[in-house]
């Protein structure tokens, strides 16, 4: 290849990287591990252009129980484009203690087909990037199933606390906002 062709070559790849990052927004550039899967993860750019409902998850929490509603939810919605990301997390001491169980709450005491992730550190300085990137356009959750509608852009519609409910008609308001706003 000659050298004008390579730097021609070189120049327009680097033009399109930041374009494929802009379509991306900052908070969902990453990976996380998925809830029982060893060799697998979440790439979270697959939510850019998507309405959104993050949710911290705690498998032994009061709260617990809102796995049927968060899937009611995504069942109802999931034509529509919504997705539903739950992200267990020790920060209030109420996690198992291992990832077999944190699956069994999930999956086979509760029925979630909606993606979940490893357990990770949702609030303070130790959040990831996306729990960060949610609390810098809202607020850091201060319990477990604090939920975070984001719509086509990346961008937080609403948050809410563990005490509203996934069938509460303000975040259902919230949510069919995030099915309407433009990518």
């Amino acid at each position: 290849m000659s050298l004008r062709r390579f730097a021609c070559c070189l120049l327009l790849s680097s033009l399109a990287l930041p374009v494929l990052a802009a379509e991306c927004p900052a908070m969902l550039q990453g990976e996380l591990p998925k809830l029982r899967s060893k060799d697998s993860s979440v790439d979270l750019c697959q939510y850019a252009g998507k309405p959104l409902v993050v949710v911290n998850t705690a498998s032994f929490c009061g709260f617990t129980p809102q796995f049927k509603g968060l899937e009611a939810l995504y069942q109802r919605y999931k034509g529509q484009g919504l997705e539903v990301l739950g992200v267990p997390s020790d920060d209030f001491r109420q996690e198992a203690d291992s990832s077999e169980e944190t699956a069994t709450v999930c999956y086979v005491n509760y029925g979630v087909t909606f993606a979940m992730t490893e357990p990770q550190p949702v609030s303070g300085a130790n959040a990831i990037p996306l729990f960060k990137g949610l609390a810098e356009q809202s607020r850091q959750p201060r319990w477990n199933f604090f939920k975070y509608v984001v719509d086509r852009q990346g961008k937080v519609v609403a948050s809410f606390s563990s005490l509203t409910k996934p069938d509460d008609p303000e975040l259902i308001a919230a949510v069919e906002k995030a099915i309407a706003s433009q990518p």
